[in-house]
């Protein structure tokens, strides 16, 4: 049965207490409010077609050429018909698992990971097996033996988020190279959902899967303009591999939707040329909300709060007794001075029955200001939520 996304099903609840004239700080979601680039919005302005037409399945062949270009700069190397634009990374995805597994398959994935990989799952037929990560360690990869039980006969493919959403944990070279081992062992495939790979802090850097040796037709990316260049609602998303009958197989799902949107290719491929400034910028800015956050939850009584590197959301754990419950009555019964926040309930991003009670995502998209005041809202929320178990 597809799941209720833990990011949006609290949403009716939300506009129930907008309408009793509550503030709503929105850190259930990573909608960035950061400005889209001007070339973004300028290339749809000054769009000059009669008809807007299909593209090409695998996307327009010059917006392919420029992602290229953009890879290179992050030496990876890869070619246009190496990519397959899609629908968001979303569609990448769904594409990838539908060529890679066949239904009744097994896909192994560390959680807490992001919710809608479950949603893509079921709808390939596939079964998600989870890993567990723990937060006593900032959800650090899982050991290696803890892949190997998992592994079964059934189990074609590994699936990372990196940094990964929901927990902002930026998996290192060495701990790649482990997930390297067990996918040639095992002649597994390696998806990776790269799309925070601009957004590392305290002096790391990102190392793509793209880059480990021996594994090229092991080897899925997947790649988003969304949170790159704060346009979620462009819906442009990419499936790199090298893998060339796996590009193939995709082809025909993208030839099935006939094209990806061709106005959000122009963009997209204005978005392209954005010079490294804008990001300098944006990190700078990311990681003071990101301290705002972690500094004024780690303060609170009874919350244990990892320092993500990567990404823009932290998953912490909370004295609460359900974090669905907590979540909704923030929304239903709850106000410090006609303010709340949205959360996202962690169970939502665990496969394993029972997991994340205790947990929440908070995405620190707003700023400065804004996440201040949703984090007292939290702590006088924790002071009076009747289901508080310390």
């Amino acid at each position: 049965m597809m799941p209720a996304s833990p990011i949006r099903k609290l949403v009716p609840y939300a506009e129930q207490a907008k309408k009793r004239g509550v503030t709503v700080y929105h850190l259930n979601i990573g909608q960035p409010d950061i400005p889209t680039p001007q070339s973004m919005i300028d290339a749809m302005h000054n769009l000059d077609m009669e008809v807007i037409a299909y593209s090409h399945s695998a996307g327009i062949l010059s917006v392919r050429e420029k992602m290229c270009e953009y890879y290179a700069r992050h030496n990876i190397h890869v070619t246009p018909d190496e990519i397959i634009i899609g629908a968001g990374a979303s569609e990448a995805i769904l594409f990838a698992v539908q060529s890679c597994l066949n239904p009744g398959d097994e896909m192994i994935t560390p959680e807490p990971f992001y919710a809608n990989y479950n949603g893509f799952a079921i709808s390939a037929g596939v079964t998600v097996k989870p890993i567990p990560s723990t937060i006593e360690d900032g959800f650090a990869l899982p050991p290696i033996e803890e892949f190997e039980k998992a592994i079964t006969e059934k189990t074609k493919a590994i699936m990372i988020c990196n940094p990964n959403n929901p927990t902002g944990y930026l998996y290192s070279k060495e701990e790649l190279e482990v997930l390297r081992k067990i996918v040639k062992k095992y002649d597994l495939y390696l998806f990776a959902d790269e799309v925070y790979r601009e957004f590392c802090y305290d002096g790391t850097t990102h190392y793509s899967v793209m880059n480990l040796e021996g594994i090229d037709d092991n080897v899925v990316l997947f790649d988003s303009v969304s949170k790159r260049y704060s346009a979620c609602g462009i819906r442009i998303g990419a499936m790199v591999s090298r893998n060339k009958e796996v590009m193939q197989t995709a082809m025909k799902f993208a030839q099935a939707r006939l094209s990806p949107p061709s106005l959000g290719q122009i963009a997209t491929e204005a978005a392209l040329d954005t010079p490294d400034s804008y990001f300098e910028g944006i990190i700078s800015e990311y990681l003071a909300r990101r301290n705002t956050v972690v500094e004024a939850m780690s303060k609170m009584e009874g919350v244990i709060c990892p320092t993500p590197k990567g990404a823009f959301y932290v998953t912490p754990s909370l004295p609460i007794d359900d974090s669905d419950k907590f979540c909704q009555w923030l929304l239903e019964d709850f106000n410090y001075e006609n303010q709340t926040v949205m959360l996202a309930p962690a169970t939502g991003f665990y496969a394993t029955p029972g997991a994340g009670k205790k947990e929440v995502r908070i995405s620190y998209v707003l700023n400065v200001e804004n996440l201040k005041k949703a984090m007292k809202c939290i702590e006088v929320a924790l002071q009076q939520y009747p289901g508080r178990t310390v």
